[in-house]
């Protein structure tokens, strides 16, 4: 067991990345089938093997530069305490009405109980009869790490989903930040619950992104809601000097604008990934709150970026799908072409099927990589100046989500801006 705490600290997207958490995406993935896979968020249905081929290069570039640690070897850690495991069983089985599951999950080893709890349990394995296969769901967006929690400076935060079928995921996580050594000094927090006078906030992490030590910004749209971007400024009201929320109203349909992430990530210093249809158009609300002490008052602003230029961070936008033709914008958005993740300041992770964004990303400054050559070293990450590692994704891209929202970092360097 991993032991030494970490020293939770994100200040930026792109700080050189220290630690990091995964899940490996596993049996949850085939546990799902096409008449069930609308009810866990999905439009279609995933081949594990391929979706593993295709993460392990993503994970292995991962460890070339960071400490990476897999969630379900987090959780297997802490059930190995019989107290932690009688308290997390008791409450996932409240919440999920399952009670007549409780002293069956409390008799199972750690390590099978961590294994059920991400990939579900089915009747056949306790004596009880159903038209359901599942009393337990398998956790099949668990892969996508973002969106349960997230780091805000030195607090990790845990979100109040939009659907409940993904609740089982914030209850591990809370359990993880709160009994797991790891994070013996970091403090929890679930913002939506804290904050909220009532139970529809809701907050997730794909959708909050911290840009500098004073500015985060943030989605609200059919995931992240106005009573949730209230609980975020409430939390800021508790930090020290000025700070400045700014949320981004997204479009609610189709499916690929659910998170911020999905049409804007940043990339170094003074670049960033944007979706022009939504990020440069008047259409999208974009709002600016300020913070100062118990104080908080807004304005319109007329775009995110041109709002983040005016808080000094002259970041420029290099757009999904290149600007020459509108035509590719929307195909490679669709399948996460904004959805990029830092490993430092200018080096950052994404899918390699998005071409004419890696073309654009080309014709930008930054160099293209393959992950395959990273992990094999034939290219040193180390060496490059500014650039892609771009990983094959046909797979697990059809899952809804890209690098960022596959990875939950909880410790990254800080930036000189």
């Amino acid at each position: 067991m991993d032991s030494n705490p970490i020293n939770v600290c994100v200040n930026s997207e792109i700080g050189k990345l220290q630690h990091v958490l995964v899940h490996t995406p596993g049996a949850e993935l085939e546990n799902m089938t096409p008449e069930n896979a609308h009810s866990f968020l999905y439009s279609d249905i995933l081949n594990m093997q391929i979706a593993q081929k295709e993460y392990g290069y993503f994970k292995k570039t991962l460890q070339k530069v960071a400490h990476v640690h897999e969630i379900d070897t987090l959780l297997a850690d802490i059930l190995s305490n019989d107290k932690i495991k009688s308290i997390l069983v008791d409450r996932i089985c409240k919440a999920e009405n399952v009670g007549f599951l409780s002293a069956y999950l409390k008799e199972q080893e750690s390590k099978e109980l961590a294994r059920q709890l991400i990939e579900g349990v089915s009747f056949k394995d306790i004596s009880f009869i159903n038209n359901e296969k599942f009393s337990l769901k398998p956790l099949a967006n668990l892969f996508f790490m973002r969106d349960a929690s997230f780091t805000m400076f030195d607090n990790l935060m845990i979100c109040n989903m939009a659907s409940k079928v993904r609740a089982r995921e914030c209850i591990i996580l809370d359990a993880i930040y709160n009994y797991h050594p790891l994070f013996a000094e970091a403090q929890v927090i679930n913002p939506a619950v804290k904050y909220g006078t009532n139970t529809i906030g809701t907050v997730e992490g794909g959708d909050v992104q911290i840009i500098r030590d004073d500015i985060i910004i943030s989605g609200m749209g059919a995931r992240t809601n106005m009573q949730g971007i209230n609980a975020l400024v409430d939390h800021l009201k508790t930090k020290p000097g000025v700070k400045h929320l700014i949320f981004q109203e997204l479009p609610l349909q189709p499916d690929s604008f659910i998170h911020l992430d999905m049409v804007f990530t940043m990339l170094d210093v003074d670049r960033c990934m944007a979706y022009k249809p939504v990020i440069k158009s008047s259409q999208y609300k974009t709002f600016h709150i300020t913070i100062d002490g118990q104080k908080a008052y807004g304005e319109d602003e007329h775009d995110l970026i041109s709002a983040l230029n005016k808080l000094n961070v002259p970041v420029e936008p290099i757009f999904c799908g290149g600007e020459e033709d509108s035509y590719y914008g929307p195909r490679e958005q669709w399948h996460s072409g904004c959805n990029f993740f830092c490993l430092a300041p200018g080096k950052f992770l994404g899918y390699g099927r998005n071409q004419h964004t890696l073309q654009a990303l080309n014709d930008g400054g930054f160099n293209i990589v393959t992950a395959a050559d990273v992990v094999n070293n034939k290219i040193n990450l180390e060496k490059q100046n500014k650039c892609v590692v771009a990983f094959e994704g046909n797979e697990l891209s059809r899952g809804g989500g890209g690098a960022r929202c596959m990875t939950m970092p909880v410790q990254r360097m800080a930036v000189d801006w």
